[in-house]
């Protein structure tokens, strides 16, 4: 189970529902009878215009269109029951509403292909997203693993946060991060990030190792495809990569300016703060062994708590800051999923709904491989 904040469905084209379609035939039959009913001198012809108005906002061009013929067979109607009377202002009512008709026809087929192309864009857009930041497996050897997004941008599903997973030759890797700044800037800055990440897999690097790896390769895309010398020169990204060994209840970790992980040990939380925390990646060309290892024990049935400063540093409607580990001590489940599910729907229920910061939770619980188990990649 992977959780994600469910993406907006595809905008396209509104479809009409029999049951709508009551008010504007509703509309014209109404007016239709009071308009015969009523002296000559009165006329109501001109409210017809209302019927396929009203339709355009739940229909479709044809079925717009049908009621707007309708609405001037009406109008015919009654200037043939009033004595027949086709007089020059029946004709201009008629006149003007095969008019009218036509724009709001015209103009439903206009909106309706526009919301077409916008649906083709986002879903591209959706499929680009995916790819960049890949559903991380439910199983990556020994772990467990649930993950959740919350992006700030409209429509979006990633911003400037990020994780990953890979195997490497004894351990399982995790990676969360978070790229300065947000939008398409942030997202290729990610996507930098984890390509570094990924393709290191098979190098066997040293926790050091990457981390000077992802540092470099982001910096030097900044160097050379920044725009702007400035931004280059501020841009910096905090990470927090941690290394399950396979042979041993043990992982190890490193820090680059990035919010500590929470180790869930039998019902009791522990934040892990490193002892010398790294300055975050990019801030210049680095040697692999900058970064200091922190170890710490990690059991079966313990869970990690991975996160990006959008989850601490939402605020509630007081300003208060979300409180991320008395939340988690809250939690009464059983799986990493349902703690993934706990802090986001905590997270959007504090924050009021919606988060102003991209937010990325990973929750990651150590569990013994059933016997035959493969490694899912």
């Amino acid at each position: 189970m992977r959780l994600r904040h469910a993406p907006a469905p595809p905008v396209g084209p509104p479809r009409s529902s029999p049951a709508l379609l009551v008010f504007p035939l509703a509309i014209i039959l109404a007016i239709t009878l009071i308009d015969i009913q009523t002296p000559q001198a009165v006329h109501l012809g001109p409210f017809l215009a209302v019927a396929p108005a009203i339709t355009a906002s739940f229909a479709g061009p044809r079925t717009t269109g049908a009621v707007g013929v309708l609405a001037v067979v009406a109008q015919l109607a009654i200037g043939h029951l009033h004595d027949g009377s086709m007089s020059a202002n029946y004709q201009a009512q008629i006149g003007a509403l095969v008019v009218i008709s036509a724009m709001v026809t015209a103009f439903r087929y206009v909106t309706d292909r526009r919301e077409r192309r916008l649906s083709q864009v986002r879903s591209v857009a959706v499929a680009a997203q995916e790819v960049l930041l890949r559903p991380l497996p439910d199983r990556v050897g020994q772990l467990r693993i649930a993950a959740v997004y919350l992006a700030a941008e409209e429509e979006a599903q990633i911003g400037g946060d990020l994780y990953a997973a890979v195997r490497t030759e004894s351990a399982t890797r995790l990676l969360i991060g978070d790229v300065r700044g947000k939008g398409l800037a942030a997202i290729g800055d990610a996507a930098v990030l984890i390509g570094a990440f990924r393709g290191s897999a098979y190098r066997h690097l040293t926790l050091p190792g990457i981390a000077a790896h992802m540092g470099n390769a982001v910096r030097w895309n900044w160097t050379h495809t920044a725009v702007d010398e400035g931004d280059a020169a501020e841009s910096f990204v905090t990470a927090l990569v941690v290394d399950v060994y396979d042979d041993r209840a043990v992982a190890g970790m490193v820090n680059c300016g990035h919010p500590p992980l929470l180790l869930v040990h039998r019902g009791a939380i522990r934040t892990l703060e490193p002892d010398e925390p790294a300055l975050p990646l990019g801030l210049d060309m680095a040697p692999s062994g900058d970064c200091g290892v922190e170890t710490f024990g990690f059991e079966d049935d313990d869970l990690l708590v991975l996160y990006t400063d959008g989850v601490i540093e939402a605020r509630d409607a007081d300003g208060t800051f979300f409180p991320l580990a008395d939340r988690v001590a809250a939690w009464r489940g059983d799986s990493p999923e349902s703690l993934a599910g706990h802090i986001r729907d905590s997270l959007l229920q504090h924050a009021g709904g919606r988060v102003n910061d991209d937010a990325a939770i990973v929750v990651a619980a150590r569990c013994p491989l059933p016997p035959a188990a493969g490694y899912a990649e």
